[in-house]
C-alpha cells in the first residue's frame, strides 16, 4: 500500500526554521519530522511512500538521495504554491489501489491496521482520522457566585473532534475530486453522497505547526514520553 505524504508547504508559522528549511525537515530527536512520520507507517509494516514536495524541494530530494532506508520512496514535485488537495491529485497516476495519505508534520500512535479495517468495513471513498480537540488555552471554572473553583491547563474538549490526517482513500475518489484544498473543498464535496467516514482515535496526536510545537515535541521525545517513536521501524 502506498502512502502519500504532503511535504510541499512553506510552513510560515514555523519560522525561524523555515527560513532555511522546509517544515517537514524540522528535527525531532535528531531526525526530520518527515522521517518520523514515515517511521509511523514503516513500524507498522507499510513502507511504500510518495512524497509530494514543493517549497524548497531540493532539501528533501537531497536528504533522500542515495539514502538506503529499506523503503520505497518516490518524490513528486507538485509545485511550490499547490494546496493540499492539489498535492494529492497530482500524484494520482501512482495511486491505482487503496492508498493512505497524511501530512508531513503530524505525529500519532494511530493503529493503522484498525484504521484500514474501519475504512474497508464502511465501503467509503475516504476515511479521516479524527482526534479530540485539545484547547491551546487553560480554562477557568467558577460557581454561581463567581468564585473560581478550578483551573484546567489545556484540557481535552472531548465533544469536539479535529482532522488529524492519517487518511485512507480509494482511487475512485479522484472521480469526485473538486477544488484545491483538501479540508475546505475536496472532503466537503463527498458529504452529500455519504462517502466519507471518521475514524476516531483517542491516543496521542500532535502536529508541528509552529516553532513552539517543535520545541514541545522535542521535549516530549527527550523525556521519553513518545516511546513508540523510539521503536525500530520495520524494513524489507
Amino acid at each position: 500500500m502506498k502512502v502519500v505524504i504532503l511535504a510541499g508547504g512553506s510552513g510560515t508559522r514555523a519560522y525561524p526554521y523555515t527560513e532555511y528549511l522546509p517544515k517537514p525537515m524540522m528535527p525531532v530527536g535528531g531526525k526530520p519530522v518527515l522521517l518520523r512520520v514515515m517511521e509511523i507507517y514503516a513500524r507498522q509494516g507499510i513502507r511504500d511512500f510518495v512524497l509530494s514536495v514543493g517549497y524548497r524541494k531540493e532539501v528533501i530530494i537531497d536528504y533522500f538521495e542515495n539514502r538506503n532506508l529499506g523503503w520505497n520512496v518516490e518524490i513528486v514535485d507538485t509545485g511550490a504554491a499547490t494546496d493540499t488537495g492539489g498535492r494529492i491529485y497530482n500524484c494520482r497516476h501512482l495511486l491505482t489501489e487503496t492508498f493512505m495519505a497524511t501530512y508531513a508534520d503530524g505525529l500519532s500512535d494511530v493503529p493503522l491496521d484498525r484504521l484500514l479495517a474501519f475504512h474497508q468495513a464502511r465501503a467509503v471513498l475516504g476515511t479521516v482520522t479524527c482526534v479530540p480537540l485539545r484547547s491551546q488555552y487553560g480554562t477557568v471554572s467558577s460557581d454561581d457566585t463567581g468564585l473560581i473553583t478550578e483551573f484546567r491547563e489545556k484540557p481535552v474538549l472531548a465533544a469536539h473532534w479535529i482532522n488529524a490526517g492519517f487518511f485512507v482513500m480509494e482511487p475512485e475518489i479522484f472521480n469526485h475530486w473538486q477544488g484545491e484544498n483538501l479540508e475546505r473543498d475536496v472532503f466537503p464535496n463527498l458529504l452529500p453522497s455519504r462517502r466519507l467516514a471518521s475514524y476516531q482515535h483517542d491516543g496521542f496526536f500532535k502536529s508541528m505547526d509552529t516553532y513552539k510545537d517543535q520545541q514541545e515535541i522535542e521535549a516530549l521525545f527527550s523525556a521519553g514520553s513518545l516511546p513508540w517513536l523510539r521503536e525500530p521501524a520495520k524494513v524489507a
